[in-house]
């Protein structure tokens, strides 16, 4: 993190240290990349000492330049083919049974990774029947085959976040676009598959509360079912500046908006991030039962 003075209410809940050396052990043995290493996560400590983590597929090196994200960019490796059952393996010694993957975005790529995702996914559903796995996957720059592919290989939710409000487009994600990532949602929705649709945003960019209410407007339309809000914290020095520490009481606004807007799970928080505590939420989503509590 880059060296900013935080508010009393972002202090950060480490964990275990030895869980956190354990668990990359694991992660090293196994060859296989977290984004809660690669993007700096606040949380690294209290998830890794949970024993869980969230997969990050497709290599480490991204090519997108987004200003508010801590990983790497530049030219990336080929597929490599042995990387969904590494995963599975490190899945299966952290005896995980909600297990979130994301990727780097690989524009380099005809079907922008999506054949590596659907993958990753047959290969979890073979070697580990009884867990449910969440995707968290880029735009693959709007292509409707992609999207489907990664639908059709059967999550049990898709994720996509749409980061912040459309006016910060520009600044914060230069290589998206805000209706691609809607239109995104849309395509889920055409293709009918059974699965739960999901998003993010962050805080603390510059947006305005009713730019976010707007942005919760547009997803509710587009038939997203749960939204996360979490406060945008810099990684590094060279990445977009925070504009301002958004307290508590305005994520309790932010849930409060969601939830009357009609979403089936709202979890806000300064230290909520898309897959922080997933599992804790597919298990809500799935007993009905729509509150996340603080967090």
């Amino acid at each position: 993190m880059a060296h900013e003075r935080l508010p009393e209410w972002l202090t950060n809940r480490a964990g275990d240290n030895r869980s956190t050396h354990e668990i990359k052990r694991l992660l090293r043995s196994k060859k296989v990349h977290t984004v809660c290493e690669s993007a700096r996560c606040p949380n690294l400590g209290e998830c890794f000492s949970r024993d869980t983590a969230t997969f990050m597929i497709l290599g480490s090196d991204c090519t997108r330049r987004c200003a508010f994200c801590a990983v790497t960019h530049g030219i990336p490796r080929p597929i490599d083919r042995g990387e969904p059952m590494r995963v599975a393996e490190a899945a299966r010694e952290l005896s995980l049974k909600h297990i979130v993957i994301t990727s780097v975005t690989r524009d380099d790529l005809p079907d922008g990774g999506s054949g590596l995702f659907a993958e990753t996914i047959a290969v979890l559903r073979r070697e580990i029947p009884a867990a449910t796995i969440e995707v968290l996957t880029p735009d693959f720059q709007g292509d409707r085959g992609a999207i489907q592919a990664v639908a059709a290989a059967g999550p049990d939710i898709y994720n996509h976040n749409l980061e912040t409000v459309p006016r910060l487009y520009g600044q914060v994600r230069p290589q998206a676009e805000y209706q691609r990532s809607l239109d995104l949602f849309s395509c889920l929705n055409s293709t009918g598959a059974d699965l739960i649709t999901k998003s993010g945003i962050m805080v603390g960019l510059g947006e305005r509360r009713e730019e976010v209410a707007a942005v919760f407007r547009d997803l509710k339309r587009v038939g997203c079912d749960v939204v996360t809000v979490g406060q945008y914290l810099r990684p590094r020095k060279e990445n977009f500046p925070v504009a301002r520490y958004v307290p508590v009481e305005e994520f309790a606004e932010y849930e409060k908006i969601g939830y009357d807007i009609g979403f089936r799970l709202v979890v806000a928080g300064p230290l909520v991030r898309s897959s922080f505590r997933a599992d804790e939420a597919m298990a809500l989503l799935a007993a009905g039962k729509p509150r996340m509590g603080a967090l």
